[in-house]
């Protein structure tokens, strides 16, 4: 037996109030770990900016590279 299906297992044995509180604290815990992960994401962004490693563009400009890129990926220099 997977260890998801053990904690299923476990998980359904509890009283239906806990099962929602494990729902809810669990729930609170990926979006938590999702900002995180933006929050990673934007410094290394921000980082590789500073550093020069990116270049500036319009929003036009990117929205047409993102178009260019999305017809022709195999052609993209990313």
């Amino acid at each position: 037996m997977s260890n998801l299906d053990k904690v299923l297992d476990a998980a359904m044995e509890l009283p239906l109030e806990q099962q929602e509180m494990l729902m809810q604290i669990l729930k609170n815990r990926i979006v938590e770990s999702r900002r995180d992960e933006i929050a990673r994401d934007a410094a290394v962004s921000i980082a590789e900016f500073k550093a020069g490693k990116l270049k500036v563009q319009t929003a036009a400009e990117a929205i047409q590279e993102l178009r260019e890129y999305l017809n022709n990926p195999s052609d993209a220099n990313v």
